[in-house]
């Protein structure tokens, strides 16, 4: 996500990831629900938060499909807070109709707790799928850090690229949140790891991003 959008600071709490994750998840521990709806409803709540940044931002997304693109990157950042806030209250409210039972688990999931994680094998199995993934469209990505309009020309389908990048995004985010909790700054801050080894071309960060 940093390099598709061009920013240091990027992370899934940039689109609202991680908001749309906790919703989904804590939503379905208030109905009670068994630990797959959890996991299912954490990654549906990130598929409709980027369903949501790429309806927000269909225009810049639709002229960067012809020839006179345009950079929707400040939308699409734009968009992610906006979404983060919003989800941020929604959690706010479903903490506070949450029965006490359950409220003190909730918090200490979303402060960051592998305490109530049976098992790491999802989240394991999953990484090396999802770097096999994104490598493909590493070399896209690196035109890409020039900005749209000169990958566009260099033969990028730059809107394909963003979505894939974003769905796999999703899929992680949704992975890490049932896992360990929304802890923010894990994924603002490993990226940084890899560019300090081998700088800052996918091709070669991408393959250490699990290390």
């Amino acid at each position: 996500m940093q390099v598709l959008l061009r920013n240091p600071l990027a992370d899934p709490y940039v689109l609202g990831l991680s908001g749309g994750s906790a919703v989904g998840a804590l939503g379905a521990m208030l109905l009670g629900l068994g630990a797959f709806f959890v996991d299912a409803g954490a990654f549906l709540g990130a598929l409709a938060t980027v369903a949501l940044v790429f309806a927000f931002a269909r225009r810049d997304m639709a002229r960067l499909r012809g020839i006179g693109t345009v950079d929707g990157t400040p939308r699409l950042l734009l968009t992610g807070v906006m979404l983060a806030s919003g989800w941020s209250a929604i959690v706010t409210v479903i903490l506070i109709v949450s029965p006490e039972r359950e409220l003190r688990g909730m918090l200490f999931w979303l402060m960051g707790d592998l305490g109530g994680a049976d098992s790491y094998g999802p989240a394991l199995a999953a990484l090396p799928l999802l770097v096999l993934l994104l490598f493909p469209a590493a070399r896209d990505l690196n035109a890409m850090l020039r900005g749209p309009e000169l990958a566009y020309s260099l033969g990028v389908r730059v809107v394909r690229v963003r979505r894939i990048v974003l769905v796999a995004a999703s899929l992680a985010a949704a992975i890490a949140v049932t896992t360990a909790g929304a802890v923010g700054f894990v994924g603002l801050v490993v990226p940084h790891a890899p560019r300090l080894v081998s700088g800052n071309d996918p091709r070669l960060t991408a393959p250490g991003w699990p290390l």
